[in-house]
C-alpha cells in the first residue's frame, strides 16, 4: 500500500479547491485505511459519510436481488465517493468496496452539507464528480454489451494499473470475476491465454503486466475513451 500523503491535496479534487474553500473541509476530515475487499457501504443505507481517496481506489457495484453484482464505476484519488449528500440526505444505491488497499479522508455528511452550502467551489465539485460517474456507467454499459471479454479484461487491468500506479496489481481471479460479472473460470482461462502471449504473469493474488503495449493492443477502445472523458490520467 502506498504511504499516505499528509497533504489532503493528494486528492485531485481537493487540490483544485481554493485554500479558503478547502478550510471548510479540513477540520472535519478523519483519515481512514482500508484493506482490499473492505465493504465501505451497502445499498439502501443512509449516506452518513463522504470519502475522498488519497491512494488506491474503490469499486461501485450494482447489486441484483439474487445477490449478483457488477462494477459500474471506480473512484480513485481523482474523485470523491458519496458526494450527493452535499445536495440533500440520500441513500447508497450501490455497494462500495475497496478495489485496492487504500487511504481516504472521510467527512460526516452533515459537515459536508454545511461546506457545500458555504462554498460554490465545493458544490461544483459534487456535480463534476457525479457527471464523471455517469460517464463511467454509460461507457461501461456499452463496453459490457458490445466488447468481448478479453478486451474488457484488459481494459479493467489498465484502469486498475493507473489507480495502483504500478504494473503489479494485488488481485485474485475471484475478486476480478466479481468486478466484471463473470465466472472465475472465465477470468482464469483468459489469464492463461494472456500469459501464454507474454502479456502478463499471474501468481497467487497478483497480476503483473510485463508487456504494457500488448495489453493496450488487446484492450477495447473504452480504456482510452474513459481517460479522455474523465480526469483519470
Amino acid at each position: 500500500m502506498h504511504a499516505i500523503d499528509p497533504d489532503p491535496r493528494s486528492n485531485k479534487l481537493l487540490a483544485e479547491l481554493p485554500p479558503q474553500d478547502l478550510q471548510f473541509l479540513i477540520p472535519h476530515f478523519v483519515t481512514m485505511k482500508f484493506a482490499q475487499g473492505t465493504v465501505l457501504c451497502e445499498p439502501g443505507v443512509d449516506v452518513d459519510h463522504v470519502y475522498f481517496p488519497m491512494s488506491g481506489a474503490v469499486s461501485l457495484l450494482a447489486v441484483m436481488r439474487d445477490g449478483k453484482a457488477i462494477e459500474t464505476g471506480t473512484v480513485g484519488c481523482e474523485g470523491v465517493v458519496g458526494p450527493m449528500p452535499g445536495i440533500g440526505p440520500s441513500k447508497w444505491q450501490v455497494r462500495v468496496i475497496a478495489q485496492l488497499p487504500m487511504f481516504a479522508r472521510k467527512i460526516a455528511s452533515t459537515e459536508f452539507r454545511k461546506a457545500v452550502s458555504s462554498s460554490k467551489a465545493i458544490a461544483d465539485l459534487c456535480l463534476r464528480s457525479n457527471e464523471g460517474l455517469l460517464t463511467q456507467a454509460r461507457i461501461g454499459a456499452a463496453c459490457n454489451a458490445l466488447h468481448r471479454f478479453e478486451a474488457r479484461f484488459c481494459r479493467w487491468l489498465l484502469q486498475t494499473r493507473d489507480r495502483a500506479e504500478s504494473d503489479t496489481i494485488m488481485l485474485t481471479h475471484e475478486f476480478l470475476a466479481q468486478m466484471l460479472g463473470v465466472r472465475r473460470t472465465t477470468v482464469t482461462e483468459t489469464s492463461i491465454k494472456m500469459e501464454a502471449a507474454g502479456a502478463i504473469v499471474c501468481s497467487r493474488g497478483l497480476i503483473k503486466i510485463i508487456d504494457l503495449e500488448a495489453v493496450k493492443a488487446l484492450s477495447c477502445e473504452c480504456y482510452e475513451t474513459l481517460r479522455e472523458q474523465t480526469s483519470v490520467n
